[in-house]
C-alpha cells in the first residue's frame, strides 16, 4: 500500500549507483547530525559554536566569509546548470530555478542582511558547503535524467511552487527580523520578537523546511525527498538545541515558545 502510493508520487530511482547512494547517505548523515545537536554536539557556527575550543584549534574564518562559502558554490552550480543544460522540460526549468533562487537568496542575505560578529570553524564551513553544493549538483542532474521518463501519476509541482515561494519569503522575513535585533557594533544576543517568533524560536528553520519540501514537490525524485527529510531532522535537532540555549541565557525566556512547530515542538 505505502509502496504503491510512493510510486504514484515520485519518479523511479535512476539507474545510477551514485545517486541512489547519495540519497541514502544524505538522509542518514543529516538525520544523525540532527540527533547529535540534541546531544550537545553542535555544528560549529552561530550561537551554538564552542568559541574557546574553536579558537584553540586555530582553524577559523570570520563568520561572514564562512557563511558566504557555505552558499556561494551551490548557487554557482545552480546558475551553471542553465549553461550546461540550455534546454529542458517545464519541471526541469522549475527545479533549476528554485535551487538557484534558494541559494542566491542565502548569499544575498549573508552579504546584505545578516549582521555577524564572530568566527566559523573551517571544518564546519567545508562540510556544510560540500553538502549544499552536492545537493544542488545531484538534484539538478537527477532531474535531467528524469526528463526521459513518464511523469508521476500524481503531479505535485503546482503544489510545490507556492510552497517553495512561501518558504523562501517566510525564511527571508524572519532573517530580516533577526538582523534588526542588533545595531551597528552590537554583539549581544536578544530574544527575537515579531512574526512567528512569538510561537517558536526558529521560524526561519520552519520556513526553510517548507522551502525544501517545495523543491521536493517540484522535483518528485527520491533524492530530493531524501535530502529534504534529512534536513528536516537536522533542523529539528538544531532548533531544539537553540531553544535550550535561549533558556540557559535568558531567565525571562517565554516557556510557551516552542522550538520549531507552533504549539507542538
Amino acid at each position: 500500500m505505502v509502496l504503491s502510493v510512493l510510486l504514484n508520487l515520485i519518479y523511479p530511482p535512476p539507474p545510477s549507483v551514485v545517486i541512489t547512494t547519495a540519497s541514502v547517505v544524505s538522509f542518514l548523515s543529516l538525520s544523525h547530525a540532527g540527533w547529535m545537536e540534541t546531544r550537545g554536539k553542535h555544528m560549529q557556527y552561530s550561537k551554538l559554536k564552542d568559541v574557546q575550543n574553536t579558537k584553540k584549534k586555530g582553524k577559523v574564518v570570520p563568520s561572514k566569509v564562512g557563511m558566504t562559502v557555505l552558499y556561494a558554490p551551490a548557487f554557482v552550480v545552480g546558475l551553471s546548470s542553465f549553461i550546461l543544460f540550455p534546454l529542458g522540460d517545464f519541471r526541469f526549468i522549475l527545479l533549476r530555478s528554485a535551487v538557484t533562487a534558494h541559494f542566491f537568496k542565502r548569499v544575498f542575505e549573508v552579504l546584505f542582511v545578516h549582521k555577524f560578529s564572530g568566527w566559523m570553524d573551517v571544518e564546519t564551513m567545508t562540510t556544510i558547503s560540500l553538502s549544499y553544493s552536492t545537493f544542488s549538483a545531484i538534484a539538478i542532474y537527477n532531474q535531467h535524467l528524469m526528463q526521459s521518463l513518464p511523469e508521476p501519476a500524481i503531479d505535485l509541482k503546482y503544489i510545490g511552487i507556492p510552497m517553495f515561494l512561501v518558504g523562501i519569503c517566510g525564511n527571508f522575513y524572519h532573517h530580516y527580523l533577526l538582523s534588526k535585533l542588533r545595531t551597528k557594533g552590537d554583539k549581544q544576543y536578544k530574544i527575537p520578537q515579531g512574526g512567528l517568533f512569538s510561537l517558536v524560536i526558529c521560524p526561519h528553520y520552519l520556513f526553510e523546511i517548507l522551502g525544501f519540501f517545495g523543491i521536493s514537490c517540484i522535483s518528485q525524485t527520491l533524492y530530493a525527498f531524501s535530502f529534504t527529510m534529512g534536513s528536516t531532522f537536522y533542523l529539528m535537532g538544531r532548533s531544539y538545541a537553540t531553544r535550550k540555549w535561549y533558556e540557559s541565557k535568558f531567565e525571562d525566556f517565554p516557556k510557551d515558545v516552542k522550538a520549531l512547530i507552533p504549539y507542538i515542538f
